[in-house]
């Protein structure tokens, strides 16, 4: 199949392009490749292309920045615009669309702690709003005849991508912090499931390789935990001693709220393995275990 990435440079973007390219013809795009947000030389040149599939792992997903007035417009445009006008390119190539999204779509309470494929988003900051809205993008144009697979999944890990933009991880940053401190603070809330980038490659091309029906798919890995019992299980994997003081998010200078309980539910296709077996496999790989 001939498959077009966008944001092929990104974190996800490398491990898809990488997991694609030995048993498809692959194009990855990204910044230096194309200004997504041009949306005339956008359609020109996948319409040249002709894809059979479009994936897009383009995102704003700085979420404190959202909530900034002059940033909220870019995000706007990269997470609820952006899958609009790919949607609308898909539809006339008669290609499938993927597109990622969070599960920041959701806000979570002590009763309603874990949310499957077809619950409703009620986000409660900038950046879910902004998500939440490119979904309801993709599944309009789904409704007159697109096939897609439209992604949630949440707190990525694995390794950079190739593009000087790509983030660290949680579990890098939490590496790298402790080089230089005995203690850290580490928020122990916001239950929700980390997700390898590798498995999620892997998982998005099972899902494009099968007859899966168009939907929305939620693709993490398993085991919810918060941030305080990830760090918790990352040193002891590391055999590092170290000091984490557990504090509640409000106690952190946060511009936007998170969800307390965002934990997305696997109804509909093959689970992936837990987190803790994923990370371990990262270590080895990447940081020595």
């Amino acid at each position: 199949m001939r498959i077009l990435i966008l944001g092929g440079q990104g974190n996800l973007g490398t491990q898809l392009t990488n997991i694609l390219s030995p048993d498809h013809e692959v194009f990855s795009w990204d910044r230096t490749d194309l200004d997504v947000l041009d949306y005339p030389l956008l359609q020109t040149k996948v319409k040249e292309l002709a894809p059979e599939i479009i994936i897009n792992s383009v995102a704003f997903n700085a979420v404190d920045k959202c909530e900034d007035p002059n940033q909220h417009p870019l995000a706007l445009r990269l997470n609820s615009e952006l899958p609009g006008q790919l949607a609308d390119l898909a539809l006339v190539l008669g290609a499938v669309l993927v597109h990622y999204s969070t599960d920041y779509v959701f806000s979570g309470t002590s009763d309603k702690q874990s949310f499957c494929e077809q619950e409703t988003p009620n986000p409660i900051n900038k950046y879910g709003e902004t998500k939440a809205r490119g979904e309801h993008e993709v599944l309009r144009r789904g409704s007159e005849g697109l096939k897609y697979f439209l992604i949630r999944t949440s707190k990525l890990f694995g390794p950079r991508g190739a593009s000087p933009e790509a983030k660290p991880s949680f579990f890098d940053i939490m590496l790298e912090m402790s080089q230089n401190k005995e203690e850290l603070t580490v928020v122990d809330e916001e239950l929700s499931c980390f997700t390898y980038t590798l498995d999620l490659a892997a998982a998005t091309k099972r899902l494009l390789e099968s007859v899966a029906p168009s939907g929305i798919y939620h693709l993490i890995n398993e085991k919810p935990v918060t941030w305080y019992e990830a760090a918790q299980t990352l040193f002891k994997l590391k055999k590092k001693e170290i000091r984490l003081r557990p504090v509640r998010s409000e106690n952190l200078l946060r511009l936007a709220r998170r969800p307390k309980f965002s934990v997305l539910t696997n109804t509909k296709t093959k689970r992936l393995r837990s987190w803790p077996e994923a990370l371990k496999e990262y270590l080895s790989k990447n940081h020595e275990i």
